[in-house]
């Protein structure tokens, strides 16, 4: 059977949904949400800006983001109900909550002054699509500010496994200057780089992590390990200094 983009927008918007340890094992969404927001702050929004957050999860950065830059209209969203559900709970931050799919934002909601998002895109089956459509959305002056996974990241993981012959189902995240280049005509963008380490206790619990907060979801086409050479691999990365290094990207494009 063919896997279709909403087949596995489905799989993922469930992923994310079972995530219910989300922010007990989300340190590095937490340091990327932060930074993020300090970039959106220093960015010339109007007085009470209309932000739509797409991916919120538990409002990390709906919450940063709040602090940072104080009074707003908000629209805050997820793909995954039940983080919807989760965000509203746990944010004493009057907003419009909504169910939305990053990639196929309904115009009728109109536009916005701040488009936002913090580790999400990378999810997305097309982003260049997905950021043109984004941009569109945009007011006058608008922004659309974003972290996504970069290009090489967790190299430690990925070195075990290359020292055992092995291959992960880690996604082909782009790098800076392709990012750069998402901007379209008559926009432009800011892309900074920036690792996120993060100490594990060991492979085991590396994993997990990424199950606990919905990351679970392997590259389109992979064919998981076997139970053998997995654990092969979580023996070689024991054996090393037990870092896993979040190489995420900040993009901020505007108008």
């Amino acid at each position: 059977m063919i896997d279709t983009p909403s087949d596995r927008r489905a799989r993922i918007a469930a992923a994310f949904g079972r995530a219910d340890r989300y922010d007990e094992a989300a340190g590095a969404q937490r340091i990327a949400a932060d930074a993020l927001a300090a970039r959106i702050a220093t960015a010339p929004l109007p007085p009470a800006p209309r932000i739509l957050e797409l991916g919120c999860g538990t409002g990390f950065l709906t919450r940063a983001l709040h602090d940072a830059i104080g009074p707003a209209r908000w629209t805050v969203s997820d793909i995954a109900p039940d983080m919807v559900d989760r965000a509203r709970a746990a944010l004493d931050i009057e907003a419009d909550y909504r169910v939305i799919d990053g990639e196929a934002v309904d115009p009728a909601l109109g536009r916005f002054d701040l488009i936002a998002s913090s580790l999400s895109f990378q999810w997305f089956a097309d982003l260049p699509r997905a950021v043109a459509a984004l941009t569109a959305r945009l007011d006058t002056g608008g922004l659309l500010a974003f972290s996504t996974m970069a290009a090489d990241g967790f190299p430690e993981w990925t070195a075990a496994l290359a020292a055992e012959g092995l291959s992960g189902g880690t996604p082909a995240y782009p790098d800076r200057a392709a990012l750069a280049a998402l901007a379209p005509l008559g926009f432009r963008a800011d892309v900074q780089l920036a690792d996120i380490p993060q100490q594990q206790a060991d492979a085991a619990t590396f994993l997990r992590r990424l199950k606990a907060i919905g990351a679970g979801t392997p590259a389109e086409g992979y064919r998981p390990l076997s139970p053998a050479a997995l654990r092969q691999a979580m023996a070689r990365f024991d054996a090393g200094p037990r870092i896993v290094t979040w190489r995420v990207a900040y993009c901020l494009i505007s108008g």
